[in-house]
C-alpha cells in the first residue's frame, strides 16, 4: 500500500524538536519531487536533479520552515505572529497562521513585490503593512515588534524555521540513497543554505534527539554547497551589506542576510562557494528551465541554475558527479517574466483564421 505523505514534522519527528503532546500545524508540506534534468545533465556531463519546492502548499520552500515556526508559536501560547517578507514568507506565514487559528501580521517593503505573493497573504487574512523601506528595514521592525509586544517572530532568524527547512536535505538523501556531490541553490536571507547544510550534516552524523535518543547515520558524505546571489543584491559576495539591493529576483532582493555567518559556515565547511549571477543570467536560466526541463519557477528560483550555467561556461563544473539544484518557488508566483522574450518584448499569440488548414499551416504540419 502506498504511503500517504503526512507533512515534514510527522515524517521526520525523530529529528525535529517536537514531542508526543505537540500540536502540529501542517498543510502537508514537503515530499516535493526530485526531478531529473536531462538537458542540464547532457550539458554538464553530470547527473543533475531539481528539487522542485514550488510544489509545496503555498508554492515555495518557505512552508517547510513555517510548519515548524507556527507549531512552535502555538506551543508557546502565542496568539499572533509577525514576519518581514519579500513575498513568499508572507504567503506561507498567513496560510499556516490561518490553519492554527491565530493572527498574522506581515511587513513588506514598499514597491517591487509580486502581486501573486501578496494576493496569497491577503486571501489568508493577514494584516498587511507596506513599510517605507527595504526588506532589511522590515525585518528590523519585525524583530523589535516581537521583542516589545506579544507577537511571535516567524522569519528564518527563528531557529524553528531552520529546523523545518533542513528536512529538504533529508528528502534528497532518502531519494538518492546518499548525499549528492554538489548542492546548488539561491541565496537571499541565507536561511535555506544554512538549513540544507544542517540537514546534510545531521544525516551524515549520529544525531541526538530529545524525544528518540540516538539516531544512526544515514548518508556517507556531505555535498559541496554552491550558493548564488543576484549581482545587484550580493552582500556576501561583496563582503559588506548592500544598502539599496536591486534585482528583478524579488525573493532574494536582500542586502543584509539574517543568516550571513551561517551561510559562510556552510560554504567554508563544505568546501563550496557563494557567487553572484546577473539578472540577465537569472532570466536565461528561468527560460532554460521552462523550455528545456519543463519546470516553471519564479525568477529568483533560477539563480542556482544560472550559477551552474555560468560556471559550466567557465569550465568549473566537474563531470560524472551527482548535483542537486533547489528551485525554490513556483513560476505562478511571478508569472509576467514568462510572457517576455529574451530581448524584453512581450510575447503575443499567433493569430489564425477559423479553419483547420490555417491552424495546421501555423503549426508547420502537412496532411496525412
Amino acid at each position: 500500500m502506498a504511503h500517504q505523505w503526512r507533512g515534514v514534522i510527522r515524517e521526520y519527528a525523530q529529528r525535529l524538536p517536537v514531542g508526543p503532546a505537540t500540536r502540529i500545524i501542517s498543510l502537508g508540506e514537503g515530499g516535493t519531487p526530485l526531478v531529473f534534468a536531462p538537458a542540464l545533465s547532457e550539458l554538464t556531463g553530470s547527473k543533475v536533479y531539481l528539487k522542485v519546492e514550488g510544489m509545496n502548499p503555498t508554492g515555495s520552500f518557505k512552508d517547510r520552515g513555517m510548519t515548524m515556526a507556527i507549531t512552535a508559536a502555538v506551543e508557546s501560547g502565542a496568539e499572533a505572529v509577525v514576519c518581514a517578507s519579500t513575498g513568499n514568507t508572507s504567503a506561507s506565514a498567513a496560510a499556516y497562521a490561518t490553519q492554527a487559528g491565530i493572527k498574522c501580521a506581515v511587513l513588506v517593503p514598499d514597491g517591487k513585490i509580486s502581486m501573486g505573493k501578496l494576493s496569497q497573504a491577503i486571501a489568508h487574512g493577514a494584516e498587511l503593512l507596506q513599510v517605507n523601506g527595504n526588506f532589511d528595514n522590515c525585518l528590523d521592525v519585525a524583530r523589535k515588534l516581537s521583542e516589545n509586544y506579544p507577537v511571535f517572530l516567524v522569519n528564518s532568524v527563528n531557529p524553528a524555521r531552520i529546523e523545518g527547512q533542513k528536512t529538504a536535505a533529508f528528502e534528497v538523501v532518502d531519494f538518492l540513497g546518499d548525499a549528492p556531490d554538489y548542492h546548488l541553490l539561491p541565496v537571499g536571507n541565507a536561511g535555506n543554505i544554512t538549513a540544507y547544510w544542517k540537514g546534510y550534516r545531521e544525516y551524515a552524523e549520529s544525531y541526538i534527539s530529545a524525544t528518540a535518543g540516538e539516531l544512526p547515520a544515514v548518508s556517507t558524505k556531505t555535498p559541496i554547497m554552491w550558493g548564488f546571489q543576484a549581482a545587484g543584491s550580493a552582500p556576501i559576495v561583496a563582503g559588506h551589506p548592500i544598502t539599496e539591493p536591486d534585482t528583478i529576483a524579488s525573493a532574494i532582493r536582500i542586502g543584509n542576510p539574517a543568516s550571513w555567518q551561517q551561510a559562510e559556515t556552510a560554504r567554508d565547511e563544505s568546501g563550496g562557494l557563494i557567487d553572484s549571477v546577473t539578472d540577465e543570467e537569472i532570466l536565461a536560466a528561468h527560460r532554460w528551465l521552462s523550455s528545456k526541463e519543463g519546470v516553471f519557477v519564479e525568477p529568483a528560483s533560477a539563480a542556482g541554475v544560472a550559477g551552474l550555467l555560468k560556471h559550466h561556461a567557465a569550465g568549473n563544473v566537474p563531470t560524472e558527479k551527482t548535483m542537486v539544484i533547489t528551485v525554490t518557488g513556483h513560476g505562478l508566483k511571478d508569472p509576467q517574466w514568462a510572457l517576455r522574450t529574451a530581448d524584453g518584448s512581450d510575447i503575443e499569440p499567433t493569430k489564425v483564421e477559423f479553419d483547420v488548414v490555417s491552424v495546421a499551416n501555423a503549426l508547420g504540419l502537412t496532411g496525412l
